[in-house]
């Protein structure tokens, strides 16, 4: 690679623009809603929607960890972010699904967030790569997330 590949700059690719269009609709359907009940019924329904228009690969994952993460870590609140599947402590976005689809990766990913007590020494792993749901990933992910909301 030379030096002057390295340093142009071609923007956001069409799905890192996407997402965040994604987010700023998101923001303003929020904004719209009036009390906090309405405000939390209505982001679990976008996330259920949201998961329902996946592909089959990685609409299956996301209703394993959706199905995991809302049995294991109750106090979490679905909502969307960035278009993506994700579960918030008092608005703080404390883990996410990342479907292999919506940036044309092979494997979907579950995220963790700065809120997420994940600390491990000083290094720990934040996102994890997700092929399939099987019964120890499940219990991986309840792990997870029941220590991310500690």
């Amino acid at each position: 690679m030379t030096s002057a590949q390295s340093s142009t700059y071609e923007g956001f690719t069409a799905e890192e623009r996407a997402a965040m269009k994604e987010h700023a609709q998101e923001q303003k359907k929020a904004a719209r809603r009036t009390s906090r009940a309405e405000k939390e019924a209505e982001a679990a329904r976008d996330v259920l929607a949201k998961i329902a228009e996946m592909p089959d690969a990685d609409r299956i994952l996301a209703e394993r960890v959706h199905a995991v993460i809302t049995a294991n870590a109750p106090t979490l609140a679905p909502k969307l972010w960035y278009g993506m599947p994700a579960y918030a402590l008092d608005g703080k976005v404390v883990c996410f699904f990342q479907s292999a689809a919506k940036f044309k990766a092979r494997y979907a990913t579950l995220g963790f967030n700065d809120p997420a007590k994940l600390d491990e020494g000083s290094m720990w792993a934040t996102a994890f790569a997700l092929t399939e749901a099987t019964a120890e990933v499940e219990e991986r992910i309840a792990a997870l997330v029941q220590q991310a909301v500690r």
